[in-house]
C-alpha cells in the first residue's frame, strides 16, 4: 500500500546518549556501561518511528557543529532522509541512565542552543519547499531559546499553504498560539491542555468536554489527549472514544509519546482512518517501554499490540 509523504520539524534536536549501572550511588563514581547514541528531539524520534514501521518521513532540523553533524550522520546511519539547517552553536545532548537492579531511570534534559532570526526562519522558508509536498508535517519538541513563541503557529500557515495537514505536539504558550492558528491535530496530556485551556481535567467527564469544545471551536480537528497511566482520549467531528492503559513490562519510558504521533501518522499516510490511526498509536506507546534506553519501538511489538488492543467489529 503507497503512503502518502510525511515531513517532520525538530527545533530542538538532540543527540541522546543512553547507559545503564548497576545501583545508583551519590557522590561516588558510577561505571556505566558503554553508551549508546541515537539522534533525538520530537520530530526526529516521530520519523524514526515512521521508518520502522515501513513509512517514509523526511526530517527537517536544525544543526550545529560537531554533535549536529554527529546528529546528521547517526540518521543517515538509520536510512533517514534528512535537511537540516546549519546554525551557529553546538546541537544538543541529553543522557538518560538506567539502574539495571531496580529499573529505575535519570533522566537529564538539557537546554537547546539558542537560535538567531535567521536560523529559525530558515526552518519555516525550506517547510514549504519539500518535495514531494508532505500530505503530513509533524512538528513536535520544545522551542529552544530565540525562537518566538508563534513559531509553530507561523509552520501552520506554511502548512495550509501547501496544503498539508498538521500535526503538533508541544506544550504552553507555542501550542495555545498555534491552536489560534488552527490545526489538523493537536496531542497534549492532561496538564497541557489544563494549561491550555484553563480547567481542570481531571474527571473523564470534563476532559470530554473539554476536547468536544475545541474541536467544535473550529481551530483543531483532533484532538489526542494523552492520560499516562489512564490511556488516551480522541476526539473529532465524527467520533470520540477512549482507550485505557496497556499492561507491559516497562523497561525504559523515553520516546513514547514519539511513538505514539509516529504510529498514528505512518497509520494516517497509508490509509487516512482516523480510528485506526488512534490505535496503532496505542500500540506504539507499549511497544516503546519494551525497548531499552532511547532505542524506541520495534515494528514486530506494534504489530502484535495492534491487534490486540483495536476493538473487533461484529
Amino acid at each position: 500500500m503507497t503512503s502518502k509523504a510525511i515531513a517532520t520539524l525538530t527545533m530542538n534536536p538532540t543527540i541522546d546518549i543512553s547507559s545503564t549501572i548497576d545501583e545508583f550511588v551519590l557522590e561516588h563514581k558510577m561505571r556505566c556501561s558503554a553508551p549508546q547514541r541515537d539522534p533525538g528531539g520530537g520530530g526526529i524520534n516521530v520519523a524514526r518511528v515512521v521508518h520502522r514501521l515501513g513509512g517514509k518521513a523526511m526530517v527537517l532540523y536544525i544543526a550545529g557543529g560537531a554533535t549536529g553533524m554527529m546528529l546528521h550522520k547517526l540518521l543517515r546511519r538509520e536510512g533517514i532522509e534528512d535537511r537540516r539547517i546549519e546554525i551557529e552553536k553546538l546541537t544538543r545532548e541529553n543522557f538518560t541512565l538506567s539502574e539495571t537492579t531496580s529499573g529505575r531511570q535519570l533522566r537529564f534534559v538539557f537546554p537547546g542552543p539558542e537560535l538567531r532570526r535567521s536560523e529559525w526562519q530558515q526552518c519555516l522558508d525550506m517547510l514549504g519547499m519539500f518535495i514531494p509536498r508532505p500530505a503530513y508535517i509533524v512538528a513536535s519538541g520544545s522551542l529552544p531559546p530565540g525562537v518566538p513563541d508563534d513559531f509553530y503557529a507561523r509552520a501552520a500557515q506554511v502548512a495550509r499553504r501547501i496544503d498539508a495537514r498538521f500535526i503538533l505536539d508541544t506544550a504552553g504558550e507555542p501550542l495555545r498560539m498555534a491552536m489560534e492558528e488552527g490545526v489538523f491535530l493537536i496531542k497534549p496530556n492532561r496538564r497541557e491542555l489544563e494549561t491550555a485551556t484553563g480547567r481542570n481535567l481531571s474527571e473523564p467527564v470534563a476532559q470530554e468536554e473539554a476536547c468536544r469544545e475545541l474541536v467544535a471551536g473550529g481551530k483543531v480537528e483532533t484532538v489526542v489527549l494523552t492520560l499516562g497511566g489512564g490511556g488516551a482520549l480522541l476526539t473529532s467531528q465524527e467520533l470520540q472514544l477512549r482507550a485505557g492503559p496497556t499492561q507491559v513490562q516497562v523497561v525504559s519510558a523515553v520516546g513514547a509519546g514519539d511513538s505514539f504521533v509516529g504510529g498514528l501518522t505512518y497509520a494516517l499516510a497509508r490509509n487516512g482512518k482516523l480510528e485506526e490511526a488512534f490505535w496503532y498509536g496505542m500500540a506504539a506507546v507499549p511497544a516503546a517501554v519494551l525497548t531499552p534506553g532511547t532505542e524506541l519501538c520495534r515494528p514486530k511489538d506494534v504489530e502484535r499490540l495492534f491487534k490486540e488492543l483495536r476493538p473487533q467489529k461484529p
